[in-house]
């Protein structure tokens, strides 16, 4: 199975190791999952983005006032 090593400042390495107690969890499994749920993140708010995306026009047409100014029609505008 892959493995890593990494490298902490004295300073960090003391924050790590206290994160890992507060869940109860060694060094080596607090940072195992600590990537594994940044993995799991990114794929939830990519999948978030693309689910907005698609529904963005039906949105819009809904409601025409929840259209953010930058993306409104150039019209007048208050003084």
């Amino acid at each position: 199975m892959p493995s890593l090593n990494v490298s902490f400042t004295e300073e960090e390495m003391e924050g790590v190791r206290a994160a890992a107690a507060t869940e109860g969890k060694s060094l080596k499994q607090y940072l195992h999952d600590l990537g594994v749920r940044e993995m799991h993140r990114k794929r939830f708010v990519a999948g978030a983005a693309s689910w907005a995306d698609r529904l963005r026009e039906e949105f819009d047409a809904a409601f025409p006032e929840e259209i953010p100014p930058s993306e409104r029609d150039q019209g007048a505008t208050a003084a």
